[in-house]
C-alpha cells in the first residue's frame, strides 16, 4: 500500500499560477484515507531515516530523523549551519589568497637571487653600508673568538683553585700528624688558602667579564644582525619587484597591461617604503651598537687587566679594591646550589 501511495503523491502535478504561488490541490478521498492509514499503522517516524536523495536514492546524506524535534529547531539549525559553512568558506579563501601571496613573492625572489648570483640581474647596492655590516660580522667573530678563550681561562683557573684547596687541607691535615713537619704543612698550607681565597675573587672578575662580553656578542649583536637579516630580505624583495616592474614597463600598452603595471607600481612603491625603512633602522642600531660596545669594552677591559695584575702581583688588598669599583659581589660558598625554599 505505501508504494502505492508514494507512486501516486509522486505522479501528482502541483499547479502554479502566474505570481509563482501552488494552485488548490484537487480533493482525492482515497489519497488521504490511504496517508492516514500508513500514519497510523506504518513505522514511528522518530526510528526513521529521511533520505536526502528523494525516494529510492541511495544511502548518502541520511539524517536520522530522531533529532529534528520541531520546524522551529530544524531552522535555526539549518541558519548555524549556513552561518559556519559561511565562516569555514571565508577562512579558507583568506588562507588561499594568502598562500597564493606568498607563493609569487617566493618565485619573485627566487628568480632575483637566481639572476644576481648569475650575473644577469641588477641590485640595490649602498656600498657604505655594506661595509658597515662586514665590519659588524669581522667583530663578531672575533668577539666570539675572545668569549670561547675567556670561558677556556675560566674553567682552567677554577680547577686550579679547586686544586690548592684540596691542597691546603691536605698540608694543613699532615701539620697536624707530622710533629717534625708541623711548621712547613702549616705555613704552606695558610700559603695555599691565600691563594685559593684570592683566586675566588679573581674568578668574580673573570666571570663578569665573560658574562658582559657574551651579553654583548649573543645578545646585542645578534640583535643588529637580526635587523640586517630582515634589511638584507627588503632589500631582495624590492628589486625583485623593481624588476617586474621594469620588464611590463617594456611590454604592449594595452588595457590589461596597464592594470598589471599599476598594480606593479603599487607594489613596488610599497617594497621600496619597506626598505628604507629597514634600511634607516640598520644604521641607527649600527650607530647605538658602535657606542655600546666601546663603553662596554672599555670598562670591562679595565676590569681584567687590574684583576689579572693584582692577582699575580699578590697585592690582595688591590684585587678586593677593583671589584668593589666595578660593583661585583662574591657569591658565598655553596650560592649557586637554591635554597630547600627554592626547590619547592
Amino acid at each position: 500500500m505505501t508504494d502505492s501511495i508514494m507512486s501516486k503523491a509522486a505522479t501528482m502535478e502541483i499547479p502554479i499560477n502566474s505570481n509563482g504561488d501552488t494552485g488548490t490541490l484537487p480533493e482525492d478521498d482515497s489519497l488521504e484515507q490511504d496517508l492516514q492509514q500508513v500514519m497510523v499503522s506504518g513505522p514511528n517516524l522518530n526510528e526513521t531515516s529521511i533520505v536526502s536523495g528523494g525516494y529510492g536514492g541511495t544511502a548518502e546524506g541520511i539524517i536520522p530523523t530522531s533529532s529534528i524535534k520541531g520546524s522551529n529547531m530544524h531552522h535555526s539549525s539549518s541558519s548555524s549551519s549556513m552561518t559556519a559553512d559561511e565562516a569555514s568558506r571565508g577562512v579558507a579563501v583568506e588562507k588561499l589568497e594568502t598562500v597564493k601571496k606568498w607563493g609569487l613573492n617566493t618565485y619573485k625572489c627566487t628568480k632575483q637571487m637566481i639572476s644576481e648570483r648569475f650575473g644577469r640581474g641588477s641590485r640595490t647596492v649602498d656600498l657604505e653600508l655594506e661595509a658597515q655590516i662586514e665590519v659588524l660580522r669581522d667583530t663578531k667573530r672575533k668577539y666570539e673568538n675572545v668569549l670561547r678563550l675567556a670561558r677556556a681561562l675560566t674553567n682552567h683557573f677554577y680547577n686550579m683553585v679547586q686544586t690548592q684547596h684540596a691542597l691546603g687541607d691536605t698540608f694543613a691535615d699532615l701539620s697536624q700528624k707530622s710533629p717534625e713537619l708541623r711548621d712547613e704543612f702549616g705555613y704552606n698550607a695558610e700559603t695555599q688558602k691565600l691563594l685559593c681565597k684570592n683566586g675566588e675573587t679573581l674568578l668574580g672578575a673573570v666571570n663578569f667579564f665573560v658574562s658582559s662580553i657574551n651579553t654583548l656578542v649573543n645578545k646585542t649583536m645578534e640583535d643588529t644582525l637580526m635587523t640586517i637579516k630582515m634589511y638584507e630580505n627588503a632589500r631582495l624583495e624590492f628589486d625583485a619587484y623593481r624588476s617586474d616592474l621594469e620588464e611590463l614597463s617594456l611590454g604592449p600598452r594595452d588595457a590589461v597591461a596597464m592594470a598589471r603595471i599599476d598594480a606593479a607600481q603599487q607594489q613596488y612603491q610599497f617594497q621600496k617604503d619597506k626598505y628604507e625603512r629597514l634600511r634607516s633602522d640598520v644604521i641607527i642600531k649600527l650607530k647605538f651598537l658602535e657606542e655600546n660596545k666601546v663603553k662596554v669594552m672599555h670598562k670591562q677591559l679595565l676590569l681584567f687587566h687590574n684583576a689579572i695584575s693584582a692577582y699575580f702581583a699578590g697585592n690582595q688588598q688591590q684585587l678586593e679594591q677593583t671589584l668593589k669599583q666595578f660593583n661585583i659581589k662574591l657569591r658565598p660558598p655553596g650560592a649557586d646550589k637554591p635554597s630547600w625554599l627554592e626547590e619547592q
